[in-house]
């Protein structure tokens, strides 16, 4: 009997019967079929009997529901193990659909996730910083538990050991700046204001930023893994057993340290990229360093330099709250500490950026020639 080839037959107008073994194997020699129920099934007042159906398989039946239009006709009669069959794929909902309601629903999760994150990180950093103030107020008023061994320690760390690197970052971008504003500046005969361009973009901007960001990576970073170390070695847990203050011990030090001890090094790298950019100036425009020196008091005025003085002591402190805070965030095992030291560093660099960009928009107007 499943031999029996299907057959599809018009009883009338709007009368159409099916009949036969509806298998995909005997399908697949007969397309038409299914053509022809699509063309019929767009009368939707059509009455469809398949009680003559001998054989339905899963495979068919859900040609037949495609054809259909994904819905079954509402005058349908049938067999109730055929009918079963349809039940199944009628109880599927469209896959489009839910792949795309998932796909937006995994999205708004992300983000939302993202944003609570950020937001109790946010709040972390203020308690942090709430903590930092009423240490300060306590060593004002008991000035010998100053811990003055830590300081000098990451001042050392932080700051003499860091003046390499910065001296010759600073060195190279002098160049480098200098070169390319030179070429442009030839083309205009204006050659002399290549001290105006140099000055303030390193004193005022370049000098300052550069510096934090190599403090940023160099010294946050190990700021971060010390503390991430001090907790897999539970020296933390130490500390705390007895009794002393992590936040005076650790965290006030450092955050001292770097906020001294930064603007310095942003000095440092400004007259490092200034010689670089007079030994460009001299080799490209024929600008002698004496000419350089007498003409960049006019050009920049001395406000710029406490810009840079006062942008480099929040670069500082904030540097040193992140890799804090990241710090103490770390769990008791390596794989956390080498994600959160990578995410201080991130952290970092771009609140530094981001306070950068502040300093611009809030002294847009001061310091200019």
């Amino acid at each position: 009997m499943d031999n029996d080839k299907p057959a599809l037959e018009v009883v009338d107008d709007s009368g159409i019967k099916l009949s036969g073994s509806w298998t995909l194997r005997n399908l697949v020699v007969a397309p038409e079929l299914i053509e022809k129920i699509g063309w019929y099934s767009a009368t939707k007042n059509s009455c469809w009997d398949m009680r003559s159906v001998q054989v339905l398989d899963s495979a068919s039946a859900l040609m037949l529901w495609k054809a259909w239009g994904k819905t079954l006709p509402v005058t349908l009669q049938m067999k109730p193990e055929h009918q079963r069959l349809f039940e199944r794929w009628q109880a599927q909902k469209p896959p489009e659909a839910t792949v795309k309601r998932v796909f937006l629903h995994g999205k708004l999760t992300d983000l939302l996730s993202y944003l609570m994150q950020f937001w109790a990180q946010f709040l972390e950093l203020v308690t942090l910083f709430g903590q930092l103030i009423l240490d300060m107020a306590y060593l004002l008023r008991h000035p010998g538990d100053i811990p003055w061994s830590e300081i000098s320690i990451t001042i050392y760390e932080a700051g003499v050991r860091a003046l390499g690197i910065t001296a010759l970052v600073g060195f190279l971008i002098g160049i480098v700046l200098s070169y390319l504003s030179a070429l442009q500046l030839k083309m205009f005969g204006a050659e002399v204001y290549i001290i105006d361009i140099l000055g303030l973009s390193v004193i005022r901007e370049l000098g300052p930023l550069l510096a934090a960001i190599l403090v940023a990576g160099r010294s946050g970073s190990a700021i971060t893994a010390q503390i991430g170390i001090m907790r897999v070695t539970e020296e933390l847990d130490a500390l705390s057993a007895m009794g002393i203050s992590h936040s005076l011990r650790l965290i006030l030090p450092k955050v001292l340290a770097l906020s001294l001890v930064l603007p310095l090094i942003g000095v440092w790298t400004s007259v490092l990229a200034l010689i670089g950019g007079m030994v460009s100036a001299q080799n490209t425009l024929d600008i002698s360093f004496q000419q350089f020196f007498l003409k960049l008091p006019d050009a920049v005025p001395l406000v710029n330099l406490f810009i840079g003085l006062i942008k480099s002591a929040v670069f500082g402190l904030m540097i040193a709250l992140i890799a804090c805070h990241f710090g103490f965030r770390i769990k008791p095992n390596t794989e956390s500490l080498g994600d959160e030291t990578t995410n201080s560093v991130v952290a970092a660099i771009t609140v530094v950026i981001m306070i950068d960009a502040i300093f611009a928009i809030l002294f847009m107007g001061v310091g200019m020639p």
